[in-house]
């Protein structure tokens, strides 16, 4: 695979002596034109000189390419250093950010796609903690960006989205915790987690090719970190468009949902996990399989039986207990319609039913 090119604001000093930014903002390009300057405009209205912005276009065909060396280019003798990567070819969101984040040279790095917006002081209220308490790991709230905001959508919560159910604003040490309460918000996106370079290593990417890539890393960087901070404040703004994931449901994707989390039981031997933070996991999974098999559904409405029975295998796999103890867990929660639906697409596993949906 071809390397990505490289479009760096005239003038900066590349000298080895040059100090490393304490952060990177990455913002992967695909036909974003009508929102990109929004975006880099939400980041330099805020940043300090040691900020960076990496923005890389992934082959666009609406001419984000050539917006991405304009701003470049207009930035060029700014105090935030601005670059523009540009692949040969298209690589997916995955690709996009991995290739960003290669070439981060921040102490930590923040994604943000290109047709959302960061809210005024998240940076500066990032900087502040990060030089009081230096986590590993920062997580931030959201809001929903939509063109009009109905009553429905407020009571919805829309207008501030939590990212974790936990304490605020302390220095967190413990993974069970840690894992318990990203879990239980389930907002697994990866704008809203902050994290140093070096938690990623050169171990943890993005998977190239696959619908959910944040669902199948963020656990992972959780897994990874030492310390954690949730910090209660809406600081991303996050645009959903028509055509999202979620809105077009194929097999495909129902696929990919069922597998996000393979192999993060590998990961998290020897962590020390407690009964309430397994819980949390095993949910979240049972949860993955329904919203598959439900997509396996719409996709092969003549019959998604063989489709279900794989994705009853992945989520057996990825889940942290077994079956029948979550049922008991549901049970002793009084979640009596959660275990009724679980065990509903459970039996959809086994060829045709009888039972109504529930």
């Amino acid at each position: 695979m071809s390397s990505p090119s490289d479009l760096s604001s005239p003038g900066v000093n590349e000298d080895a002596g040059t100090t490393a930014p304490w952060l990177s903002v990455l913002i992967p390009v695909h036909n974003v034109k009508d929102y990109l300057r929004e975006c880099l405009d939400s980041v330099l209205a805020q940043a300090d000189d040691g900020v960076e912005v990496l923005m890389v276009d992934d082959c666009s065909t609406d001419g984000s390419d050539a917006l991405v060396r304009e701003l470049v280019a207009a930035h060029a003798s700014g105090p935030v250093r601005v670059r523009g990567l540009f692949h040969a070819q298209n690589q997916g969101l995955s690709g996009a950010r991995n290739t960003t984040l290669q070439a981060a040279r921040g102490d930590y790095v923040w994604f943000l796609d290109s047709d959302d917006y960061l809210m005024p002081g998240a940076i500066p209220r990032l900087r502040a903690v990060v030089r009081e308490h230096a986590p590993a790991l920062v997580l931030c709230d959201f809001f929903m960006l939509r063109e009009r905001v109905k009553l429905k959508h407020k009571l919805r919560g829309e207008m501030h989205r939590r990212t974790f159910f936990g304490p605020e604003r302390q220095l967190l040490r413990d993974p069970s915790r840690l894992l318990r309460g990203l879990f239980e918000a389930g907002q697994m996106h990866s704008w809203s987690k902050i994290a140093r370079r070096s938690l990623w290593g050169e171990q943890l990417r993005f998977p190239v090719g696959r619908y959910f890539e944040d669902m199948a890393t963020t656990p992972f960087l959780a897994l990874l970190a030492d310390t954690a901070w949730y910090e209660p404040a809406v600081w991303v703004a996050y645009r959903q468009r028509q055509g999202s994931i979620l809105a077009t449901p194929n097999l495909t994707k129902a696929e990919h949902l069922a597998h996000a989390l393979a192999n993060l039981r590998d990961a998290a031997v020897g962590k020390g996990l407690d009964d309430d933070a397994l819980f949390a996991w095993a949910h979240f999974a049972a949860r993955n399989f329904i919203g598959a098999s439900r997509m396996a559904d719409k996709a092969l409405p003549e019959g998604c039986t063989s489709a279900v029975a794989m994705f009853r295998q992945a989520f057996e796999e990825a889940s942290p207990i077994a079956l029948r103890e979550l049922d008991r867990a549901y049970k002793r929660r009084g979640w009596f319609v959660r275990a009724l639906r679980l065990r509903y697409w459970l039996r959809r596993a086994e060829g045709p039913r009888t039972a109504a949906a529930t």
